[in-house]
């Protein structure tokens, strides 16, 4: 069974859902959440991928539910992402991500910014969440109730937190971060003494190494977006007042005493709150690195998505159990063997192969689905239904880089479309990415590394000669590949034409070059 039918399933089985005959049961609410600190990176849309797909197999399964997708900047800024001015940035560390300036006016702060700039790559993949802000939550004043909880039960998370991960945290601090009334930071503040309607609240200026607080004292309300609470304090308060039952998180969170073990039992001894279906996930790396948005390491949601067509992205992000680390290396062979992979999975879907490899080719082709549930949704539509030849990406890489070839002539049976997509998305990827391997250019005169072949590749060049003149009209491919391929010498034509020791296949390349051009180039290299 495919991972994502297999934990819908199990959702379904918790909830005894969907409802029976005569009785309602409210929708089931799946919620994850990004702090937008810079420009998201592409890791982080495994976790769009998991909860949009569940999201989808419950629809299919006619289970009510909806898809929040929470924009957290509301959280402080506490480094400059690369890419910035540090001069223009450095006042605004420590404060909340919505109260700075944006990079660009498009946005009315950097908070919205990078979150607009993420959701764009959320629904351009395939995925409709219902998307909420962090600040609006807070200064609408729905966070006060379970703040005015977590303050009044302080201690209880204090020793939450020391039983479950060992962390001691100083007595009488109070789980939130008061915004400075004075200087508008909040990484700089420490919070005490509340009494039911204000906390006593000292700015310091040392608290942290990276910004200075302003010395500001004073006791300050920390309701209606004032202050926000403690990260695993405010992880299971939002799942009390969105009324979430279903949310998984990455495994740098999920281990044994990390921050869902400690969200979890605050939810229910806090909050009392019973915590959502847990789906801890493992991460999509890029080079093998896990990335950070403000650190500016990895490649971004928007630079990735912008290689890859949807299909493409969901097979990436969907294609490894939820267990199972995947390594996506735009500066390697990722994308081709992504792409050998889908037309894998193409052949077996449609040969009616029924198998976990064809749910996943069903699950890759984004639909247009409402946000919330609707019993007319559940049809995946033809996206993944209409059977066509497909050209290899390798094959199609090396074309676009040939001026004098047709693409359309040098693939006459494949689908139109899918090619001239394919064209498209291989010259992104060639001219931004594309590993030393990949790249080809036919060399207009004989190169260095083909002048000094040895006895045995240059006999084979001059047969292969002899060959190509004993026929008034340029041979077949599949002459030429089965030519070569008596003398096994490919990587002297490589050499000869490409300056490289690999290419695509021989025979079918060299088909497709001016007869007396092929001639001259192998009788100069044969000499």
């Amino acid at each position: 069974m495919f991972w994502a039918d297999r934990i819908a399933g199990e959702i379904e089985k918790k909830f005894g859902l969907p409802a029976q005959a005569g009785k309602t049961k409210k929708p089931l609410l799946i919620r994850d959440e990004k702090t937008v600190s810079g420009r998201v990176h592409v890791g982080s849309m495994r976790g769009a991928a998991i909860h949009g797909v569940v999201h989808e197999v419950l629809i299919e399964k006619g289970v009510p539910n909806s898809f929040t997708w929470e924009h957290n900047d509301f959280d402080p800024m506490d480094d400059i992402p690369v890419y910035l001015d540090r001069a223009v940035y450095e006042e605004h560390l420590g404060k909340p991500l919505y109260t700075i300036p944006s990079p660009d006016p498009s946005a009315k702060n950097f908070g919205e910014y990078f979150a607009k700039e993420f959701q764009t790559v959320i629904e351009a993949t395939g995925w409709h969440p219902q998307f909420v802000w962090a600040s609006e939550l807070y200064l609408s004043g729905k966070m006060d109730g379970v703040i005015r909880e977590a303050l009044e039960h302080t201690e209880d998370i204090r020793r939450i937190q020391k039983e479950i991960s060992g962390a001691d945290r100083k007595p009488g601090v109070l789980p939130i971060s008061v915004i400075c009334a004075q200087c508008g930071k909040m990484s700089t503040t420490e919070a005490t003494d509340f009494d039911g309607e204000t906390v006593m609240v000292n700015c310091y200026p040392t608290k942290v190494e990276w910004t200075k607080g302003c010395g500001f004292a004073g006791r300050v309300s920390p309701f209606g977006g004032r202050a926000k609470l403690y990260w695993k304090a405010d992880w299971p308060a939002k799942w009390k007042v969105y009324g979430v039952t279903v949310e998984g998180e990455g495994k740098d969170h999920s281990t044994r005493g990390g921050s869902r073990d400690v969200a979890n039992h605050i939810s229910r001894e806090v909050f009392n709150y019973e915590p959502p279906f847990d789906i801890p996930y493992e991460f999509l790396l890029v080079g093998g690195k896990k990335m950070s948005s403000s650190k500016g390491r990895g490649s971004s949601a928007k630079e990735i998505a912008a290689l890859v067509p949807p299909k493409i992205l969901r097979l990436a992000l969907l294609g490894k159990d939820i267990n199972q680390q995947f390594n996506f290396d735009p500066e390697g062979d990722t994308i081709p063997v992504l792409y050998d992979l889908y037309d894998k999975l193409a052949e077996g879907y449609w040969a009616g192969v029924q198998d976990d490899y064809a749910r996943l080719f069903e699950l890759i082709h984004p639909r247009g689905t409402a946000n919330s549930f609707s019993p007319a949704a559940g049809h995946r539509g033809d996206a993944s239904e209409k059977k066509f030849a497909m050209p290899r990406f390798s094959q199609v890489a090396f074309v676009v880089q040939m001026p004098h070839l047709d693409i359309s002539k040098e693939f006459p049976d494949v689908d139109p479309s899918e090619l001239a997509e394919r064209a498209v998305y291989a010259k992104k990827w060639l001219e931004a990415y594309a590993p030393e391997k990949f790249i080809f250019k036919l060399q207009d005169t004989l190169p260095d590394v083909a002048k000094n072949l040895n006895d045995v590749q240059k006999q084979a060049l001059k047969t292969l000669a002899d060959f190509i003149a004993s026929s008034p009209t340029m041979r077949s491919g599949d002459e030429l590949h089965q030519k070569l391929h008596e003398s096994k010498e490919f990587k002297a034509v490589y050499l000869a034409f490409l300056g490289k020791d690999h290419g695509p296949k021989a025979g079918w390349f060299l088909s497709v070059l001016d007869r007396d051009f092929v001639l001259k180039r192998l009788t100069e290299a044969s000499k």
